[in-house]
């Protein structure tokens, strides 16, 4: 098929050629792959699914090459102007990592959504003499959550790996596995450092499922345990309360069409060793209250439609019956610089669409500026003097980096509009600041 001679430039357009082909016999023989493409609705729009998705259908055929990760806002149409807010291309359910794909060659699953405006709802239990507040309630897809899971940027595939279990756990699920023979609970425990994005990531993940599986769900509600609440300065009713909590959970589940995401945050509170229990450091209630939550855990374990996702920032108290039960255990640890300058890249690009940031300079994506092996040009400049801020940024949690910008125009900007040039120099100076004030106050970053 090829002529290779020795010239390096036709050398490197071969191998482009024979990797290209390589993919495209083996997407022949494995199947078009599925393409995800997520559609919000306008809460006004009254047109029937099936009609919108035709539409989308055909205005997305007429692009061809559409980028992966990418979202379209702009319709030339008028019709999807007055039915849709923006389409979303998401990822592909295949090995390739393919940046840009043709419609045709996919298999494109469209998810329709509206999001609900509510807000949250608040649970209240009796303790005693008074009311707790002892969960808050979404139903989803919710405003509040909207575009979360696409600004978290993580230095591991977490996100992919979340929805692959999702999908593994409906699989099993549908086929009717005996769970005697291989077992799942369908509990995920994230832990690491304080401000690391866990609390966000459940969020997150519930929002994309609510929007993922609508096929299989009429509804989905998001439920957030406090359980700070839940363990009660009246000790013995504790237990209790776990146990009436679980039931209210319990009940929503009993609704096969609901999809139920349950987050216990700071889940240590509840679930502290046993063992720490035992030796009189803990109030002997606690033992109590883990023994409960187990329990609750494996009853809530036969509905199909609830998934119960945990954090926690200090994983060595947890008991080991929780963690055991967990299914998946991912660290979460502070972000890399690769991923402090993804982060930081997505707020200027922010600001720059607000018209904080007024001139259009140049500035690379990470994968960009890897392939210019990261040399100094004119056209690098810019890039390169973010690269050295995400360098300097390192040890900071994903909290704090995306307030730097905020503090660098507040304390360090000149004016309300400025350049690429200057809001870098002020990010630098608000990075440095950053890190005085944490040597002072001699405290874990956790802001």
């Amino acid at each position: 098929l090829f002529v290779v001679d020795h010239h390096n430039d036709n050398n490197n357009f071969n191998r482009l050629i024979q990797v290209f082909i390589y993919k495209f016999i083996k997407m022949a023989a494995d199947g078009c792959p599925v393409l995800h493409v997520e559609i919000l609705q306008k809460m006004n729009s009254t047109m029937v699914e099936k009609i919108l998705i035709k539409e989308v259908g055909s205005f997305l055929q007429e692009k061809k090459n559409i980028s992966v990760d990418s979202i379209i806002k702009d319709f030339p149409m008028s019709l999807l102007n007055d039915h849709i807010v923006h389409i979303r291309i998401c990822e592909l359910d295949s090995a390739c990592n393919m940046k840009c794909v043709d419609i045709s060659m996919t298999q494109p699953q469209y998810h329709i959504y509206q999001l609900e405006s509510y807000g949250p709802s608040i649970e209240e239990m009796n303790e005693g003499e008074e009311d707790i507040a002892a969960a808050s309630y979404w139903m989803l897809p919710a405003t509040e959550f909207e575009d979360l899971w696409e600004n978290l940027i993580y230095d591991t595939p977490i996100k992919e790996q979340l929805l692959k279990f999702v999908r593994t756990t409906l699989l099993f699920s549908d086929r009717g596995l005996n769970k005697n023979i291989i077992s799942w609970n369908k509990v995920i425990l994230l832990y690491g450092p304080p401000g690391t994005g866990k609390t966000s990531l459940c969020k997150a993940l519930a929002q994309k499922l609510s929007i993922r599986l609508d096929s299989r769900y009429k509804y989905a509600q998001f439920v957030e345990i406090n359980s700070h609440s839940l363990f009660s300065k009246w000790f013995s009713e504790s237990g209790k309360l776990v146990q009436k909590m679980f039931g209210k959970i319990a009940e929503l589940a009993d609704d096969h069409a609901l999809l139920v995401i349950v987050l216990i945050d700071e889940v240590e509170s509840l679930t502290r060793a046993r063992e720490s229990s035992s030796k009189g450091l803990d109030p002997s209630d606690a033992v109590r209250v883990v023994n409960a939550v187990l329990t609750q855990l494996d009853q809530i374990n036969k509905y199909p439609n609830v998934l119960i996702v945990t954090t926690s920032n200090i994983s060595g108290t947890l008991d080991l019956a929780f963690v055991d039960r967990a299914d998946i255990k991912q660290y979460v640890g502070l972000p890399s610089q690769a991923a402090i300058y993804q982060i930081y890249y997505s707020c200027i690009a922010e600001l720059r669409r607000i018209g904080i940031i007024l001139d259009s300079e140049l500035l690379f994506t990470l994968q960009d500026l890897q392939c210019t092996n990261m040399i100094l040009k004119e056209v690098t400049k810019l890039s390169l003097l973010l690269w050295e801020i995400a360098g300097q940024s390192v040890g900071f949690s994903g909290r704090t980096l995306r307030k730097i910008p905020f503090l660098a125009h507040a304390l360090h900007a000149d004016s309300p509009v400025v350049s690429s040039p200057r809001f870098l120099s002020a990010m630098q100076m608000a990075v440095l600041k950053q890190k005085e004030d944490k040597l002072q106050i001699s405290v874990p970053d956790s802001c």
